[in-house]
């Protein structure tokens, strides 16, 4: 299955478990890949997805530096909270795909 549609599959079983949480990152993810389907009119692959949970995941990381600083746990809770939803949905899509560890080694050294 690929990566998009888990990501479908995972929006509609956090909908009806009334995850609201969950269900708030899966549709941000959702609607983050729909924009760029949009704008480069065409299909994303899995690495394509990736890319862009990569791309959130730095995001919500430096949106949390930024919270910290400025002496917002409220809203630092928020972004850790959907950095850990959006690493969850990446570890379930990789599950039996890749080496966790070492995907975790590569998005650190990416992000950081």
């Amino acid at each position: 299955m690929s990566l998009k549609k888990r990501i479908a599959e995972d929006m509609k079983t956090a909908l009806k478990a009334r995850e609201t949480v969950r269900l708030s990152a899966i549709r941000m993810l959702h609607a983050e890949i729909r924009k760029r389907e949009v704008d480069t009119r065409t299909e994303l692959d899995d690495p394509d997805v990736l890319a862009i949970l990569e791309k959130m995941v730095k995001q919500r990381k430096e949106s949390l530096s930024h919270y910290e600083a400025a002496k917002r746990a409220d809203l630092a809770d928020v972004e850790r909270t959907e950095i850990g939803k959006l690493m969850g949905i990446l570890k379930a899509q990789l599950a039996n795909k890749a080496d966790m560890a070492l995907v975790s080694k590569l998005v650190k050294a990416r992000l950081g």
